[in-house]
């Protein structure tokens, strides 16, 4: 039987934050066995170990890096995730591309299908930014630094797509020269970068 207090709360709540983690019963006072009685009864949809949400509720874009943040909270989104994250490129990654610290182990996640990249010291660090999607928090990087990111991974995600970002970084104004010059001496790729941060600023 449920209780249609408790319903009434949880749905309430997941209205207002599009994807409901279990852990956000708590605050509530609900009991968290509730989540899967609702889902029997086809009230809520599990999309991920311990998140739900409504039925029929439209899954924004960005909802696979909620689910991520979510499961992996010291998580950081970069690289393709992040470019497309602020509009600076064309391509759809197949996968959610993350970072971590060196050392880390890659998490296991059923879904969404994640790559992991290792970085150390001020390269992991450096500029990160939080975001909500879909009600939860996420850690990404800027603009700046995701090209400077692109470069130095250029062997993972190829030249084309670190100038094509550069190029549009430029063009939107969503990176400054200063940024991307800082960001590139931190994850020492000052010298890769130099010629095509010139022929970007004379174009």
């Amino acid at each position: 039987m449920l209780s249609e207090t408790h319903t009434q709360r949880i749905l309430d709540l997941a209205n207002q934050r599009g994807l409901l983690r279990a852990s956000d019963l708590d605050a509530i006072g609900s009991p968290r066995v509730i989540l899967t009685r609702m889902t029997a009864a086809g009230l809520l949809v599990r999309v991920g170990r311990g998140l739900y949400r409504l039925p029929g509720a439209q899954a924004t874009e960005f909802e696979s890096l909620a689910l991520v943040a979510t499961r992996v909270p010291q998580a950081v989104f970069c690289l393709l995730t992040a470019l497309q994250f602020h509009g600076l490129t064309t391509q759809l990654p197949r996968q959610v591309w993350i970072a971590m610290p060196r050392g880390s182990h890659s998490p296991r996640i059923d879904y969404p299908p994640i790559r992991m990249v290792q970085m150390a010291g001020r390269a992991h660090l450096a500029g990160v930014e939080e975001h909500l999607c879909n009600g939860v928090k996420v850690r990404i990087y800027s603009p700046a630094k995701t090209v400077v990111d692109c470069f130095k991974h250029r062997n993972k995600i190829g030249l084309d797509v670190a100038l094509e970002a550069l190029k549009d970084a430029w063009r939107t104004r969503k990176a400054s020269a200063d940024d991307l010059w800082r960001y590139a001496q931190d994850c020492r790729v000052a010298t890769v970068m130099r010629p095509y941060m010139e022929a970007v600023a004379h174009d």
